[in-house]
């Protein structure tokens, strides 16, 4: 059963101007208009409609199961006069970073934009397609394009939040009263895994430009190579922005181990200190432990005492010496 709901939009468009909305049983009568192409919009859609999509269209099968299946890396592929892109989407909610999917099914009369998990609507690129007639015209190829930098404009307040927080935990690097356990690296942490699954998904658009910067001139005319070109200077920009993040995230990392291993040396050697302070009266006390027959000192008066002054004296002078190597 067919879901209104999975339906977010389905327009004709012609010239560059949006003619009307239609409904799927219209889509193959549309398409044999001359100059027309249809955009449809999809969000999570279910077999039956799917395969309806497929009828409409006479898409590949093989393409309509990779749309329809998520957890596809991103990648460009060609089935006929038909491609198929597949862009990773994400997103901030609630500070957390939320990934999702964007597949694209594109030919000279359609292009078909199918949406898995987080992913933001693309309203806001319709609308800005619609008020921009003249490059509209151009059929599909811009709205690949349109879409395509929809999905790296929302990465970059992703990065700049990443940015933001390392930051903070820079800040408190060196700060003696910030947390270095283990809760300041698991941060670290979580921001590193970000990073890296930010790269993993920006970083094969470099592939998918390049493809359409070469090939597929049947869908991209040459006009519309240039905004593709734009495409992969901003993931090139955002990638190597991401890969100095993590170089110095990896640095705050390693810092935070040295900070916490020379803390727990420091502690060594404050207890090693005390140690050898208090093996003086040990040693002594052992000594008078004994219970020898004949030991010297024992029948004089005065001999308590100067035992005591001799302890007090020898652990004042190791204390002294020890805190001045820093030591305690």
């Amino acid at each position: 059963m067919i879901d209104a709901n999975m339906i977010v939009n389905c327009t004709v468009y012609k010239k560059g101007k949006k003619l009307r909305d239609i409904t799927l049983d219209e889509i193959s009568d549309v398409l044999e208009e001359e100059g027309t192409f249809v955009w449809l919009g999809l969000l999570e859609p279910n077999v039956e409609l799917m395969n309806k999509i497929k009828e409409e269209f006479c898409l590949h099968e093989l393409a309509v199961e990779d749309a329809y299946a998520a957890h596809q890396r991103p990648k460009i592929e060609e089935y006929g006069d038909t491609l198929f892109v597949v862009l990773h989407t994400a997103q901030l909610s609630g500070g957390e970073v939320q990934f999702g999917e964007t597949h694209i099914l594109t030919g000279p009369r359609f292009v078909v934009t199918v949406r898995h998990g987080a992913s933001r609507s693309y309203a806001k690129v319709r609308e800005h397609c619609e008020m921009l007639p003249e490059r509209l015209g151009r059929g599909p190829s811009f709205v690949l394009y349109a879409i395509m930098d929809f999905v790296v404009d929302n990465y970059r307040p992703i990065m700049d939040d990443l940015e933001a927080k390392f930051t903070q935990y820079e800040a408190q690097l060196f700060d003696p009263a910030a947390n270095t356990g283990k809760a300041y690296l698991q941060e670290l942490y979580q921001l590193k895994r970000q990073l890296i699954r930010l790269r993993s998904a920006a970083s094969p658009l470099l592939d998918v430009c390049t493809q359409l910067l070469r090939f597929h001139e049947g869908l991209i005319t040459k006009e519309g190579k240039a905004y593709f070109r734009d495409i992969y200077d901003h993931v090139v920009r955002f990638i190597d922005t991401g890969d100095r993040l993590r170089e110095m995230v990896e640095s705050a990392v390693q810092i935070n181990l040295a900070q916490v291993t020379i803390h727990q040396n420091e502690i060594v050697q404050t207890l090693a200190g005390w140690g050898a302070i208090l093996a003086i009266p040990t040693m002594i006390f052992s000594l008078y432990g004994m219970n020898f027959a004949n030991m010297p000192g024992l029948s004089w008066q005065w001999s308590f005492p100067v035992v005591l002054v001799g302890i007090f004296t020898g652990c004042s002078l190791l204390w002294r010496r020890l805190r001045k190597a820093g030591w305690l």
